[in-house]
């Protein structure tokens, strides 16, 4: 089973070159490759970009649509970004602050990926917790209720 009964907590941490990026790589590629949504939060525009470099180079050759968004993103493209993830086109969203964003609703969000968790104030994390994680803990209800169906 790929998703467990209730929504995990975990802390990854490991000097450069520890493969840290790696394993949010593959995590991510195993849950948006069964058809479920992962975001990466990132504390800098910069981090968010080279993110999404990385995810793009990785994953082009599989049918993954991965995008990013910042404040360097237009109105029109974050507005793109927003209608996409709300309706589940998007399977990976790289981004900053901005996605914590009361107007983006994921369709199925199983995975939220924080890199450099420290940067991020309680009234963020209070945000994942509280409307994220909830999200996450309806598709986990979900699963395990088609599971026990088939």
């Amino acid at each position: 089973m790929i998703f467990p009964k209730i929504p995990m907590d975990r802390l990854i941490c490991g000097d450069v070159g520890f493969g840290k990026t790696e394993l949010a790589l593959r995590a991510s590629y195993l849950i948006a490759s069964n058809h479920y949504q992962v975001v990466i939060l990132a504390p800098t525009t910069i981090l968010a970009k080279q993110h999404y470099e990385n995810f793009q180079n990785r994953f082009k050759n599989f049918a993954l649509t991965i995008s990013c968004i910042s404040r360097f993103t237009s109105k029109n493209e974050r507005l793109d970004i927003l209608n996409k993830t709300n309706s589940g086109e998007i399977d990976i969203l790289i981004g900053t602050h901005s996605v914590l964003n009361d107007d983006l609703k994921f369709k199925k969000l199983a995975m939220i990926i924080i890199d450099e968790e420290q940067n991020f104030g309680v009234k963020q994390k209070e945000y994942l917790k509280n409307t994220l994680m909830i999200l996450i803990y309806y598709h986990c209800q979900q699963l395990q209720y088609l599971e026990a169906c088939n």
